[in-house]
């Protein structure tokens, strides 16, 4: 089955479905245009909170959609210092831009080295393939 969603080149793919953007030692993170199609409306998110210590893995949220709760994963180790809490009013924000107003927070890295280990867009195009 063909998969349309739009994946983009100037980020990086967790195999969780998690996008990750490098903006200097920080990384903005959200969900992808494909992890939102699969969830269809979401209608919660549960935010991290600012300052909160993470690992790369661990979960930093919750989105609740009308078929399913989903995890989202820092994709890299470090420092919460941003969040996005204009998706506590408007979570399906996440279905109408996931690159641009759906993000989900912000990460501090402590090890830039697990940024590059994520997949590159032709590694998460190639991972919705199979």
């Amino acid at each position: 089955m063909a998969d349309n969603s739009e994946v983009r080149d100037d980020l990086k793919y967790t195999v969780n479905d998690e996008w990750a953007k490098a903006e200097g030692e920080n990384v903005r993170v959200g969900i992808t245009d494909h992890a939102q199609h699969q969830l269809t409306d979401i209608v919660f998110v549960e935010l991290p909170k600012v300052g909160m210590k993470v690992r790369q893995g661990d979960v930093i949220g919750q989105v609740e959609s009308v078929k399913t709760v989903a995890a989202i994963n820092a994709p890299v180790s470090g420092e919460i210092v941003e969040v996005n809490e204009e998706l506590e009013d408007a979570p399906q924000r996440f279905n109408e831009s996931p690159y641009e107003d759906g993000w989900l927070a912000v990460i501090r890295m402590e090890d830039p080295s697990e940024y590059e280990g994520l997949l590159d867009a032709a590694g998460y195009r190639e991972k919705l393939s199979e």
